[in-house]
């Protein structure tokens, strides 16, 4: 018999309460958003009280303009993620039922959605307030990962984004949709925990890699170094933790079973790997872009 982990006893909410007839529940990832805004925010506040880590030892901005640049940031991550779900994974869905895409609550965010929210949001909110954009960019993205960390465990507690099915020591049982299409819970259910996966690489490993870079390498003194790490990292990260991770069930079908969105020489890609070649390309990019302005530079 193959040896799996048993998925613990979770529940998606952390407390609920009932009060003038309705029900009011706090999720783990409602918390994971909200605690990781206020990481983020104060990992800028921190960075721009060190002018020093920064081009001419001047902060693009001064530290308290990062609550008015969270409020941007936090419209793009919404309306980004809400709308690059829709249009990059449902399209055909919500153009039939167009009420249902401002029903947030219901879930379906995508990450290149949001994060392409975040980047217009930044963008003009550097453009309003006459803010170096690639400075401004590398702060952001140097706030990133910690969220990116608590985003991914929420997923493993909400039983949701979970892997393909595997016999690695380490596979996981999913309770609920998991579950469904396999007769042999113990053999064909023992799924990969990709979210797990995804928050070791994203969160903790892409983190510490930029936070080296920023206290340790000086990069902040090279614009457009740390968002090109970034990006090309996350990319890097999502590309290969999609070969383990279950492809979305509205890409999957008879003719379709590993979800891919894209075929090549007999090669095929699924919708994350897809979004994510885009990412890796710019953020090599603004790192080639960096080294050869630091070179240039008297």
């Amino acid at each position: 018999m193959q040896a799996v982990i048993t998925f613990p006893d979770l529940s998606p909410e952390l407390f609920s309460i009932t009060a003038f007839g309705m029900e009011f529940a706090l999720r783990w990832y409602a918390l994971a958003y909200i605690v990781g805004i206020v990481i983020a925010w104060r990992l800028a506040v921190m960075a721009t009280r060190r002018p020093g880590l920064w081009p001419n030892d001047t902060a693009p901005m001064k530290p308290e303009q990062i609550e008015d640049l969270l409020t941007w940031i936090i419209i793009g991550v919404i309306v980004g993620g809400r709308l690059g779900f829709v249009l990059f994974y449902q399209p055909g869905y919500y153009l039939a039922n167009p009420g249902q895409i401002l029903q947030v609550w219901q879930g379906g965010m995508a990450f290149h959605g949001g994060l392409l929210g975040v980047v217009l949001a930044s963008w003009f909110y550097a453009i309003r307030h006459d803010i170096p954009r690639l400075s401004l960019a590398d702060l952001v993205a140097y706030t990133v990962p910690p969220g990116l960390l608590l985003g991914r465990l929420a997923n493993f507690v909400n039983a949701e984004l979970w892997g393909r099915p595997t016999d690695v020591p380490w596979a996981v049982v999913f309770p609920g949709v998991a579950a469904q299409d396999c007769p042999d819970v113990l053999t064909l259910c023992a799924r990969h925990p990709s979210q797990l996966y995804e928050a070791l690489l994203e969160g903790v490993l892409l983190g510490a890699v930029l936070l080296w870079l920023v206290y340790r390498r000086e990069a902040l003194k090279r614009p457009g170094m740390v968002v090109g790490v970034f990006l090309a990292g996350y990319g890097a990260a999502r590309f290969v933790v999609e070969f383990f991770r279950q492809p979305d069930a509205h890409f999957v079908s008879e003719g379709n079973p590993l979800g891919l969105a894209w075929q090549l020489g007999g090669y095929g890609l699924t919708m994350g790997q897809v979004l994510s070649l885009p990412m890796i390309a710019l953020g090599l990019f603004f790192v080639l872009r960096a080294r050869i302005a630091r070179k240039v530079t008297p």
